[in-house]
């Protein structure tokens, strides 16, 4: 595949009569054509950077993006700008398939005053550059094929289990595989798999659960009573879409963040507003998709997680634990979703590995019951507020007597001590990880 490209890239280099370099939409280095200019001013910092390290900063994909590369479907001149490190104007070819950018080509342009390619040059090397989108399309798409594999790696149980199907996803991915990578799980998801996912290394869709702790396939987010106060959906044993993404730095999820954002409107499509849409929307991803709205997401019970980056597949099994925890808080806590990152989570971090089952603690039992919801939602907000009664009962619209009244009736139903820092701490983490069954 890498020899296709660069045999493309050289035929491009050819028709222009200039050193072309290959990137994909991340701005990652995939093939460039020899160079032997002595002009010091084709070898600017942008280009350096990208030849020596394979990629290209977020700053610098921002800057370039500005000119509307992404929307473009002809050839794009971009001019110098030596305050952002481009000392030669660029001609940028967009690389589409089926209408969506798969990378750029780019290219060096002539000094001002100097002729350009022609535009029959230009069309010559536009068609070369829809080959290339189709080579782009299809490694793409055999990210879903690795499926099985990947889907091996979510649901075997710890140990030499796991071990094996970590290195059958490894040689699976050749050399990508050492990368850099997020994992992300989007919940509920009816249907397949989609066909392909830009920027994905391996797709699946991870069954519904059938046990709590390690090796459980899937998501999982029980089947407690909540707190009443506005606890995720009760959605125990769906099917979760897994992907990976590759990544360009640990401080560069944008990627990420941006090809979640496209599946979330597949998934609230097909899961429509009763909760039991067709699957078959899922793959496609109609036009209409698009118009979901985040808040859209949220009220059908879509949610999504992203784990931290991890470097390799040895740490993939805890980067999916992290993305499930992260897509579980979402649906917890609206204030995180629909999309939630595991750094930003908080104390579900915690919660998300003690709740896989419904909480059943003695103390909160009866607390968590429907009959006692207001009182649940009362104690909830005394202990997110620290403790301090006027900001609770501001935050709850009620007079301070009324909040020691049902503080009084909370202490009576769970024998708690709320002047006891143990006791409050085993009520706020009951109270919490209720949200998360």
């Amino acid at each position: 595949m890498k020899g296709d490209y660069q045999d493309l890239v050289d035929e491009i280099s050819a028709l222009l009569g200039a050193p072309a370099t290959l990137e994909n939409r991340d701005f990652r280095l995939i093939a460039f054509g020899a160079h032997d200019s002595d002009d010091d001013l084709a070898m600017d910092p942008v280009r350096t950077r990208s030849i020596l390290t394979r990629q290209s900063t977020a700053d610098v994909r921002s800057w370039f993006e500005g000119f509307g590369i992404a929307r473009a479907t002809g050839p794009v001149r971009i001019p110098a700008a030596p305050e952002a490190g481009v000392f030669r104007g660029r001609i940028c070819l967009p690389v589409r398939y089926r209408g969506i950018v798969q990378g750029y080509v780019w290219l060096l342009d002539q000094e001002p005053g100097l002729p350009g390619p022609g535009p029959a040059a230009l069309d010559a090397a536009m068609e070369v550059a829809q080959r290339i989108g189709v080579l782009l399309a299809e490694e793409a798409k055999a990210g879903a094929d690795l499926s099985r594999e990947f889907l091996a790696v979510l649901t075997a149980g710890r140990g030499w289990q796991q071990d094996m199907a970590v290195a059958a996803l490894r040689v699976a991915l050749g050399a990508g595989g050492d990368g850099l990578h997020a994992a992300v799980c989007v919940t509920p998801w009816p249907g397949e798999a989609p066909a392909s996912v830009p920027g994905a290394a391996a797709v699946c869709v991870v069954p519904r659960r059938v046990g709590s702790g390690p090796g459980s396939a899937g998501p999982g987010t029980g089947t407690g009573t909540g707190t009443g106060a506005g606890p995720g959906p009760d959605t125990a044993g769906e099917p979760a879409l897994a992907v990976l993404l590759r990544l360009r730095s640990t401080d560069a999820l944008a990627p990420a963040l941006a090809a979640v954002a496209r599946l979330l409107p597949r998934a609230t499509e097909a899961t429509g507003t009763d909760g039991k849409g067709a699957g078959g929307k899922a793959a496609g991803g109609g036009a209409g998709a698009t118009a979901v709205t985040a808040a859209t997401a949220t009220a059908r019970g879509v949610t999504a997680g992203v784990a931290d980056p991890v470097r390799g597949l040895a740490d993939l099994p805890a980067a999916w634990e992290q993305a499930v925890a992260a897509a579980r808080a979402a649906a917890a806590q609206p204030r995180f979703g629909p999309v939630a990152q595991w750094s930003a989570i908080g104390p579900y971090r915690m919660l998300a590995s003690l709740a896989a089952d419904p909480v059943d603690d003695p103390a909160a039992r009866t607390l968590l019951t429907p009959a006692n919801r207001e009182l649940a939602r009362t104690a909830e907000v005394f202990l997110d507020c620290a403790g301090q009664a006027g900001r609770a009962a501001a935050a709850l619209g009620i007079h301070r007597q009324t909040l020691y009244y049902r503080l009084g009736r909370v202490e009576q139903l769970t024998g708690l001590d709320l002047d006891e820092g143990e006791d409050r701490l085993l009520l706020h983490m009951a109270l919490k990880a209720a949200r998360l069954t």
